[in-house]
């Protein structure tokens, strides 16, 4: 069957000659062989270029551009908390302000450690770990921080390490007039003091196979956002695995949430928000396996919820779950 677009053949036509050019004068660049500093690669490249850089320590914050991919060199072998190449690969406590990557439209960001943006906090930590939270200052997703990779287009991160970032580990935040909808996948986020991911404002992307643990607030966070999650693991995170709140909608299936401080997945804060949870797995959480309250009102099916020390399913204060 020959598939026609609906604009016609003149524009599958002009888009067959701009990929084609494209891949034409696409080139690779490398650190340190072509630049000593990422960030000189990445001034230097062009629209469909790969920047690969070799293992190391590179004390820089990074702004990409638009349609690149930024690259670890070597093999998908995996190491201890991701592929061996993100472990070896590493933009540790660089100087300067920003995030520690913001990403641009069109670009991939491919396996690499972030860590030591913002202050980490051990004591902290510690002490609203062993808390369950309950004394943790009010904070919405989305509010003031610095993350260690900063989303806000349609774009990839995909096998990357961020941990002990003094915000939310990677920050998913929608924008005005355009969708944004990243694919965000087998990242690993840990000890951060935010979220380990949050999405908000909006934003509508796909997580899939990231884990997050003991992050400061929820492994995943909503606020004000959709998305699609399928086969994440979040635990022993001080909050929620998955909080989903103001007026979320997400989808979430097959995720796997056991042993965080709080609920595996916790949903709460209005009518507006209604995420569908579909077939996850929420085991020996410290309070239910997934928790409804605050007027929320979400779609439950097929869960399994075992073990968990208040409930299984448990809706308070006005929830309305299906």
């Amino acid at each position: 069957m020959i598939t026609t677009h609906p604009r016609g053949p003149a524009l599958l036509l002009a888009a067959a000659l701009t990929t084609t050019a494209i891949s034409a004068w696409a080139r690779d660049i490398t650190v340190p062989g072509d630049f000593t500093r990422i960030q000189a690669a990445i001034e230097a490249s062009k629209t469909g270029d790969t920047i690969l850089v070799t293992p190391g320590t590179y004390p820089e914050r990074l702004t990409l551009k638009p349609g690149i991919t930024l690259r670890s060199v070597g093999e998908n072998t995996k190491g201890r908390q991701g592929l061996r190449r993100a472990e070896t690969t590493i933009l540790a406590h660089p100087d300067g302000t920003g995030p520690g990557v913001t990403m641009a439209e069109g670009s991939r960001l491919d396996g690499f450690t972030i860590t030591g943006v913002g202050q980490y906090d051990e004591v902290l930590w510690t002490k609203h770990h062993a808390t369950q939270g309950e004394q943790q200052e009010s904070r919405h997703i989305g509010a003031a921080g610095t993350p260690g990779v900063a989303v806000a287009h349609t774009c990839e991160v995909v096998h990357n390490i961020v941990h002990h970032i003094g915000y939310t580990g990677i920050a998913i935040t929608g924008a005005e007039g355009r969708e944004v909808e990243p694919l965000v996948a087998h990242n690993t986020c840990y000890r951060n003091m935010g979220g380990g991911i949050g999405i908000m404002g909006g934003a509508n992307p796909i997580l899939t196979q990231n884990t997050c643990y003991e992050n400061f607030h929820a492994g995943i966070g909503f606020s004000g956002a959709r998305g699609t999650l399928k086969h994440n693991h979040c635990y022993r995170n001080i909050r929620a695995g998955i909080g989903i709140s103001e007026n979320s909608s997400p989808t979430l299936e097959q995720n796997h949430c056991h042993h965080n401080r709080r609920a595996g997945i916790g949903i709460r804060t209005g009518a507006g928000t209604r995420p569908k949870v579909i077939n996850n797995l929420c085991t020996d959480n410290d309070m239910a396996g997934i928790g409804a309250k605050q007027k929320a009102r979400p779609l439950l099916i097929g869960n399994t919820c075992l073990r968990n020390k208040l409930a299984g399913i448990g809706c308070k204060e006005d929830a309305n779950a299906t």
